[in-house]
């Protein structure tokens, strides 16, 4: 460890047999809806009391990890127009019954974490180096113990999926030590649109959560700490928050004048051009474009009321329309980091994006209809309601028998219901 001349004076003093102690060295780590580095302790230099500070060698600091606001209607704070803010509640008329709960999860937005990964790498004395060791923790709960030298420090954090029943996310620390990949594995089901390197869809992933901060240092001169008199400790406030950076999408296609044409669907859908994977470290999304599989469940009467009439073409008062919805999650916007962007027009999206659900007609047959949702998607960058409308007078009912009868490629009912069908 780094001896300093602060340590040589406090062994001169007590070779002059002062009564004070030898100085103890380290600091407290603590994440406060932000990073916050803590010095706190006893420090006397000929026997004068000085504000209370431990500097980093072999004795425990605390690490108290900060979420952001999970309230989807915090988070999904898209500006539809100008002084209009996006209102999900409205837009989502599938709603959310134990049916619903018992097919897609407990919650329909996010849940708070409690168990997270640590990594910290030490750059010694140079900021933002490459990392060729990595110091590995478990945080249970909200606090962390550990050790730091003098010098810089690159911090990760993650939310942890090891208690889940049933895990999805893998997590790739060992291919490189500058990040950590996630991804998830191929379902045994086809894919279908947009995503060109797999024959296979893919499976979705758990929410996930991180945050990463880059040359923290610490000095023995304090450089960057300011002095808590209240608590009669040092601090160092760093930018770092934890977010989330798998994003929640709820797809719901409205039915109009369904009149039992459609009685139900096959439980699973799949979104195409999705991200294969995430860096963990920056939450941009990787390149590669794949079909996320996904439950879809089928509504035949729910009821259209007027706070939808912003977001939906509803055709009369107290319309009743069927509805197939579904909720899943996803790694983004292929290139993306959802949480960076503020308005549509930075979304810088290659691929368009599909929807297709397997529905069944009343005699029957079944058939896949393709919604082009491309827009959709680029307007909810980060998660939200992708909404599709279907005007049922203007599909016909499949004769044939055995098998689907024919696959609909649809475009949005709000932009005009044109409807494209290969017998």
């Amino acid at each position: 460890m780094i001896r300093t001349a602060l340590h040589h004076i406090l062994q001169a003093a007590w070779q002059k047999t002062c009564s004070c102690r030898r100085v103890v060295r380290h600091s407290t780590f603590m994440f406060a809806c932000s990073f916050v580095v803590m010095m706190a302790g006893l420090m006397t230099v000929s026997c004068i009391r000085e504000p209370e500070l431990h500097l980093p060698y072999r004795s425990p600091r605390n690490l108290e990890i900060p979420v952001v606001d999970l309230e989807l209607l915090t988070y999904w704070n898209y500006e539809l127009e100008y002084g209009v803010k996006y209102d999900w509640r409205a837009e989502w008329v599938f709603g959310w019954d134990r049916e619903a709960r018992d097919a897609f999860g407990d919650s329909i937005g996010y849940t708070e974490p409690e168990v997270f990964n640590l990594r910290r790498y030490y750059t010694k004395q140079e900021p933002l180096g490459k990392h060729s060791s990595v110091l590995e923790s478990t945080v249970h709960g909200r606090m962390f113990h550990g050790e730091y030298n003098w010098g810089f420090w690159d911090i990760l954090v993650w939310s942890d999926l090891a208690t889940l029943d049933v895990q999805s996310l893998n997590i790739d620390e060992t291919t490189t030590l500058d990040s950590v990949t996630a991804f998830t594995n191929p379902t045994p089901y086809s894919s279908r649109f947009q995503a060109p390197k797999y024959i296979r869809s893919f499976w979705q992933p758990e929410q996930l959560f991180s945050a990463y901060d880059r040359a923290v240092e610490i000095n023995e001169n304090l450089d960057g700490f300011e002095y808590d008199s209240i608590r009669n400790v040092w601090v160092k406030q760093l930018d770092m928050v934890l977010e989330p950076i798998t994003y929640i999408y709820l797809t719901q296609i409205i039915l109009h004048h369904n009149r039992n044409k459609i009685t139900g669907v096959d439980g699973s859908a799949d979104m195409s051009a999705m991200a294969y994977s995430t860096n963990v470290n920056t939450g941009v999304a990787g390149s590669t474009p794949i079909d996320v599989y996904y439950n879809v469940l089928f509504k035949p009467f729910v009821t259209l009321t007027d706070k939808c009439k912003s977001y939906i073409d509803v055709k009369e008062d107290n319309e009743v329309v069927a509805v197939v919805g579904g909720r899943l999650l996803t790694f983004g916007i292929c290139n993306q980091n959802g949480n960076r962007i503020r308005y549509r027009s930075e979304v810088k999206d290659q691929y368009r994006h599909f929807m297709d659900v397997n529905m069944q007609f009343n005699n029957g047959m079944d058939s896949t209809f393709v919604f082009d949702i491309t827009e959709k998607v680029r307007d909810r960058w980060k998660g939200g309601v992708i909404t599709v409308e279907l005007d049922m007078d203007t599909i016909p009912v499949p004769q044939r028998s055995g098998g689907s009868a024919f696959n609909a490629i649809v475009k949005d009912y709000e932009d005009g219901g044109t409807h494209e069908f290969e017998m």
